[in-house]
C-alpha cells in the first residue's frame, strides 16, 4: 500500500485500517482504472472516492441524484480541511456563479454535481478549463431501465464523459445491483474493463423482523416509544399515512417530525435539520426522504407500509446502524401494502416509450412479488435477502425474527393438494384473492357469477382462517409449486412440480411458528458501555460544539468514536489519535476539549 494513502487515510479521515473492499478500489482508481464497487449501505464507499480525490491532482467530479447526500457529504469533508462545493438546485444564481468561479481557480478537490446539470453551458465551459482526473458516478443503479431507481437523466452520463478532453478514470458505486443492473452500469457508463468489488450484502449489526399487527397505529406507537432516547427513521407509502402516524407519535409525547413531497422546501429542510441534530430524533417520511443521509446514529428503521422491492427495502433499513452498533429493522405488513405498490407500479415511468414502459411495469411486478414472499416466509430473513441478490449464505443466522422464533415442520401435502386443485378446477385464472375466498366458501356475487360456487373445491378449507390460508398459497408460491403470470393482476398458474404434489406423493412442509420472537436485548445511548457516565458527558460536550457551529452532532464525532474513546481512555493528543474517527484535522480543532473532559471524569470518579 502506498504509504501516502496511509498518511491520508489516518490524517484527514481518522483511521488506521480500510473495510473491506476499500483497498482495491482505491488502489485502481490511483493506477487510473475504471472501477465498478457494489457494497452496501454504511460499508464506507465515499471513502473509496473521497480518497483518491485528495492525491490525484485537479478536482474529482462527483455526480449524484441526492441533495441531502452532498450536503452531508461536503459538511464532513470540510470539518476534515478537505476543500468540496456542490452544485444543484438548491443554489441561488449568486451561490452558483460562486462556485463556478472558485472551480476555475482550482479551489476545490471534490466537487458534487447533479446529474441534470451536466448539460448546463455555463459548467461544461468552466469545466473545460479545469483539470478532471476522475469522475464518480453515485447511485449508479438509476442508469438502469431495469434497477428500483432508473432515472434517465443518468443516461447522459456517458455523453458527458466523453465531451471531457482528456478521459478520466470513472468509477460507479452501488448499494444495491442485481447482475443484471450490474452489466447494465458498465454497458451504459462505458466502463473500460473495469475492476469489480463486490463486497457482499450482509451487515451482521442489523436485526430484521417482520409483523402483521392487527392495529398498525398502535403497534409504531408502542415501537418507537420503548425506543424513547435513540434515533429512528419510519417510513410510509403515502404522505397522508406520514401525516397520521406522525401526528400519532407527536400526541404520545415523542419528538417527532415529518418529511414528504408534499411539504414546502423550507419545511423539509428544517425538519432534516431537526432530525440530523437530533432536536427531532424520529423522521417518519415517505421514500422521498433518506437518500444520501448519513446520520451515524440512526438504531432503528420502520416500515409502517411494505416498500414496492427488496432494492429499496434495504436500501431504505440500511440507513440503520452506519456506526455499525447494533440496529434494528422492524417491517409492519398488510395485504393493503400490496394492492398500494400495485397502483403505484401501474402509474409510474409513464415518460418511458411504450413498449419500454411496459417491460419496466413487468420486471416492478416481478419485484414486487419478491418483496411480497420476504413479508411471508417463514425461513431466515436475511437468507431471503441474501439469496436475491445472489449470495448464499447460512440459512439460519441468529439474528432476525424468523431465526429467533420457536418454529416446528407442518406436513401441509393435503391443504397444498386441496389449494393446487382447485387453482386446476378454476381454470388457472384467478389470482390468490379469489382462490382464498373460493377455498373459504366465502359468499359474494364475484364467486356466484362466475360460477365458482359449484367446484368441488368451493368451502374445503372453510374451517381454516383466511390468513392460514393465504399463507399456504404464499408458500406454495415461494417453493415453486404455484407460480403467479407477470400480468397487472397476476393469475396462478401451476407448475411442473405441482403435478408431483396432485398425483405422485410429493410431500409439502411448511415452518409454522410455535412461539413467536422475543426481541434482542436492547440498551438506550450509553447503556452496557464500559463508562456510560462517561460516554453521557462526551456525548453533552459533542452536542455543544455541534449547536456552536450549527452541524449535525455525528459530524463532531460520531457514536462509535465517542464508544471508543471511553474504551481507550486517551491522555494526550498521541492517545486520542488513536481512536478511529478521530484525524489530525480533528484532534487540532477538539482534541483538547475531549481530553479535558476524559480528565475531569477521571479525576471525579
Amino acid at each position: 500500500m502506498n504509504p501516502d494513502v496511509l498518511s491520508v487515510l489516518k490524517n484527514s479521515f481518522g483511521f488506521d485500517s480500510f473495510r473491506p473492499g476499500q483497498e482495491g478500489l482505491i488502489d485502481a482508481v490511483l493506477s487510473g482504472r475504471d472501477v465498478l464497487g457494489i457494497m452496501p449501505t454504511g460499508a464506507g464507499k465515499s471513502l473509496c472516492f473521497q480518497l483518491p480525490a485528495l492525491l490525484l491532482p485537479g478536482t474529482t467530479v462527483v455526480i449524484s441524484p441526492l441533495i441531502s447526500l452532498m450536503k452531508a457529504q461536503v459538511e464532513a469533508l470540510h470539518e476534515n480541511g478537505i476543500p468540496a462545493a456542490v452544485l444543484n438546485s438548491t443554489l441561488t444564481q449568486q451561490e452558483y456563479g460562486r462556485t463556478l468561479y472558485g472551480l476555475r481557480e482550482g479551489r476545490y478537490k471534490l466537487l458534487y454535481v447533479a446529474p441534470e446539470r451536466l448539460e448546463a453551458e455555463g459548467f461544461l465551459a468552466c469545466l473545460s478549463q479545469v483539470a478532471v482526473p476522475f469522475v464518480t458516478v453515485d447511485e449508479a443503479h438509476c442508469v438502469s431501465q431495469w434497477g428500483q431507481d432508473f432515472r434517465p437523466s443518468y443516461l447522459r452520463i456517458r455523453d458527458f464523459l466523453a465531451s471531457i478532453p482528456a478521459r478520466p478514470a470513472v468509477a460507479a458505486f452501488t448499494a444495491t445491483a442485481t447482475a443484471q443492473v450490474a452489466r447494465d452500469i458498465v454497458r451504459l457508463l462505458d466502463l473500460r474493463e473495469p475492476e469489480i468489488v463486490r463486497t457482499g450484502y450482509d451487515r451482521e449489526n442489523l436485526y430484521f423482523a417482520v409483523e402483521t399487527p392487527r392495529d398498525k397505529l398502535a403497534a409504531v406507537k408502542a415501537y418507537v416509544r420503548q425506543r424513547s432516547s435513540r434515533s429512528g427513521i419510519v417510513y410510509c407509502s403515502t404522505r397522508k399515512a406520514v401525516e397520521q402516524v406522525c401526528e400519532e407519535l407527536c400526541g404520545a409525547g415523542i419528538r417527532a417530525t415529518r418529511y414528504h413531497a408534499g411539504l414546502d422546501e423550507e419545511e423539509r429542510r428544517q425538519n432534516q435539520e431537526d432530525f440530523l441534530c437530533d432536536l427531532r430524533p424520529v423522521m417518519v417520511a415517505t421514500n422521498a426522504f433518506g437518500m444520501g443521509i448519513d446520520k451515524s446514529n440512526v438504531s432503528y428503521v420502520v416500515h409502517f407500509n411494505m416498500p414496492k422491492d427488496l432494492e429499496s427495502y434495504y436500501q431504505e433499513a440500511g440507513r440503520a446502524g452506519r456506526d455499525g452498533e447494533r440496529a434494528e429493522c422492524m417491517l409492519f405488513f398488510s395485504g393493503r401494502d400490496v394492492a398500494v405498490n400495485q397502483f403505484l407500479v401501474d402509474n409510474s415511468n409513464d415518460e418511458l416509450e411504450p413498449d419500454v414502459l411496459e417491460e419496466v411495469r413487468r420486471k416492478s411486478r416481478e419485484r414486487l412479488r419478491k418483496m411480497t414472499g420476504y413479508c411471508h416466509t417463514g425461513e431466515c430473513l436475511r437468507a431471503y435477502i441474501l439469496h436475491y441478490f445472489g449470495e448464499m449464505p447460512l440459512e439460519h443466522c441468529g439474528n432476525c425474527g424468523n431465526c429467533l422464533q420457536e418454529t416446528q415442520e407442518e406436513d401441509i401435502t393435503t391443504e397444498a393438494q386441496k389449494v393446487l386443485s382447485c387453482v386446476k378446477r378454476a381454470g388457472e385464472r384467478f389470482g390468490a384473492v379469489m382462490i382464498v375466498d373460493v377455498l373459504r366458501g366465502a359468499q359474494n356475487e364475484r364467486i356466484r357469477t362466475r360460477g365458482l360456487d359449484r367446484l368441488s373445491t368451493y368451502g374445503i378449507m372453510k374451517g381454516d382462517s383466511a390468513a392460514r390460508v393465504r399463507s399456504i398459497v404464499d408458500h406454495l408460491l415461494l417453493t415453486g409449486f404455484l407460480r403467479a403470470t407477470d400480468d397487472q393482476y397476476p393469475v396462478l398458474r401451476l407448475t411442473p412440480l405441482s403435478g408431483e404434489v396432485l398425483f405422485r406423493g410429493q410431500r409439502v412442509m411448511m415452518r409454522t411458528v410455535v412461539r413467536a420472537a422475543e426481541q434482542p436485548a436492547r440498551k438506550a445511548a450509553g447503556e452496557g458501555e464500559e463508562r456510560p457516565e462517561l460516554y453521557e458527558r462526551l456525548r453533552r460536550l459533542r452536542a455543544r460544539i455541534a449547536g456552536a457551529q450549527s452541524v449535525p452532532a455525528y459530524i463532531v464525532f460520531t457514536d462509535a468514536t465517542l464508544h471508543a474513546m471511553c474504551r481507550i481512555l486517551p491522555q494526550n493528543r498521541d492517545d486520542l489519535l488513536e481512536v478511529p474517527g478521530v484525524g489530525g484535522r480533528k484532534l487540532e480543532r477538539y482534541g483538547d476539549l475531549f481530553l479535558t473532559e476524559i480528565r475531569q471524569y477521571l479525576q471525579d470518579t
